[in-house]
């Protein structure tokens, strides 16, 4: 089955008549690069492990997304068809999306800490036609895991790896021969309408599975331009993405933001700092966006004073909180904005601060709804609550997502556009939030959500443990750490390494386990039966 977008044709009059949708497509941007600067370099990819740099310029980066588009095309990709792809930062993740828009395929990128387990679920709920992702990364075989999950997906019908070996080459199938050209375009495959689903990225499921959030092209570039107006960015900027291309920051704000600017794109494909100030200083880099920890890392850096980063004059910290004290100490050794945000997958970045907001805001909020967009803090009965009160979080944006991939009641918009967010908020006079807590039962780590009860169902099968609960436990560099607090049967122990020991023989992404052990006699309990997971918050 085909992803199908929830966009309804009022929705769409509406957002087209307020000027909130643009009815274009990511590669109208493109050719509007290639046509005024096909010689500016768009994407700087680093190889952190063999400290190698791919640049390719706009007239590249047009290029090899119509050698994909071919390859797509050759492999019998057709309209609506899923390709999921599991790479890192690296320049073949643009050139793919790129080339799945010229087909009117649907991207599905995958994050690379996914193992097996992640991947069963998700290839086959997406039923992906193609898998591509590296021959290995960070000592990992990714061609190993392809193999063994091939047999259990029917309708995958074919797997390619970067730097992989003929016949499975990603370079040979999609990056040799003729390019797709305008003229020798099958017809179909006409362009995609930007109302069409362009992308599906999995969510850390809050229940027991993942959610496949569907964006299309309307809903993915609406949150662009006012967040382009916010920061006060433009072509001569340089935006360093170390966040996942796989994740909803990086695709949005370092995949296409850069393309729209006609600015250029350095990607760096796993975290280090002293790598980030090396290509910050090297490249004359401007912006980034990021989690807190690594706003932490740079600010922290002994090497700074080594570096000229003259330039850089913005980071955006969104998934996490940022300490007062970190902001101060990152504001006077990075001699830039630091500034909060707050976003979700379903719709970008709805909420940050300005450069040039005040000291208490930036210190104190999450930011204030940026332009076309709108929050609202309510009770239990969706009223408005006064300044300062505690309340559900609900958003209204026009890059409100198109749904959730074969869970359509899950879809929980009103008809008047609101989203409850499941995160609670406190909002002052100015309409400047604050998150507060969360309704949803998840862990952020570094900005990434741990699927809490998807690991909690794992763990219960233990032999040993009789009953569990984990919560978020505060970590003064990731935000949040998972802590793991159990009840043994009789006679039983229990240690963190047999914990992991059990975790790693699911093949699970690693950054989902557990921390910290804590073993008690009996969790405590409502008198329903149901755990207080308050308590062991306090705890």
């Amino acid at each position: 089955m085909k992803p199908a977008a929830n966009v309804p044709p009022e929705r769409a009059a509406a957002m087209t008549a307020q000027g909130l949708w643009f009815n274009r497509l990511i590669l109208d941007d493109l050719d509007a690069a290639v046509a005024a600067c096909p010689d500016k370099t768009a994407v700087i990819a680093h190889r952190s492990e063999s400290g190698a740099s791919t640049t390719l310029t706009y007239g590249e980066l047009d290029r090899a997304s119509r050698h994909v588009a071919r390859g797509l095309l050759a492999n019998g990709v057709g309209v609506g068809d899923v390709v999921s792809f599991q790479l890192p930062n690296w320049w073949q993740f643009t050139a793919l999306h790129l080339g799945c828009v010229r087909i009117g395929a649907v991207s599905n990128p995958l994050m690379p800490i996914f193992r097996e387990r992640e991947l069963r679920f998700m290839l086959g709920h997406a039923e992906s036609r193609l898998f591509i992702a590296p021959r290995r990364f960070r000592k990992y075989d990714y061609t190993a895991m392809a193999a063994r999950l091939r047999d259990e997906l029917p309708a995958l019908d074919a797997v390619y790896h970067v730097g992989g070996e003929i016949p499975d080459s990603f370079e040979d199938a999609f990056l040799s021969g003729a390019p797709l050209t305008d003229e020798r375009r099958p017809a179909p495959p006409a362009l995609p309408d930007p109302n069409d689903v362009t992308q599906i990225l999995y969510t850390s499921g809050t229940t027991g599975e993942p959610k496949g959030v569907m964006h299309t092209a309307n809903t993915l570039i609406a949150a662009l331009p006012p967040f382009i107006e916010r920061m006060g960015l433009s072509e001569a900027d340089v935006m360093l993405m170390a966040s996942p291309l796989a994740h909803q920051t990086g695709f949005m704000y370092g995949l296409m933001l850069p393309i729209l600017l006609r600015g250029t794109a350095v990607l760096q494909d796993f975290w280090a700092p002293a790598t980030a100030v090396e290509l910050m200083a090297r490249h004359g880099v401007t912006f980034t966006i990021a989690s807190t920890p690594f706003l932490s890392d740079l600010a922290d850096f002994d090497g700074l004073a080594d570096h000229d980063l003259s330039r850089f004059r913005i980071f955006l910290s969104a998934g996490a909180p940022i300490p007062r004290s970190l902001v101060e100490r990152a504001t006077a050794n990075l001699g830039a904005h630091i500034l909060s945000g707050w976003g979700m997958t379903e719709n970008g970045c709805v909420t940050c601060c300005s450069p040039g907001d005040p000291a208490e805001k930036i210190f104190g909020t999450d930011g204030d709804a940026v332009p076309g967009m709108a929050v609202a803090v309510v009770d239990d009965h969706g009223v408005a609550v006064a300044p300062g009160v505690e309340g559900a979080l609900r958003a209204q944006t026009p890059s409100m997502f198109a749904g959730y991939l074969k869970r359509p009641e899950l879809y929980g918009v009103d008809a008047d556009g609101w989203l409850d967010t499941g995160d609670l908020a406190r909002m002052d006079a100015q309409g400047y939030i604050r998150i507060t807590g969360r309704a949803k039962d998840i862990v952020i780590r570094g900005g990434e959500n741990i699927p809490v009860v998807e690991v909690e169902e794992i763990l219960y099968r233990h032999p040993v443990i009789r009953e569990l609960a984990i919560v978020a436990m505060p970590d003064s560099r990731l935000g949040e750490r998972a802590c793991l607090f159990v009840g043994l049967v009789p006679d039983a122990t229990l240690t963190l390494d047999e914990v992991i020991a059990y975790l790693d023989e699911q093949n699970m992404a690693r950054q989902y386990y557990p921390e910290r052990l804590e073993v008690l006699d009996a969790l405590p309990r409502t008198p329903s039966g149901k755990i207080q997971k308050y308590v062991l918050r306090e705890q």
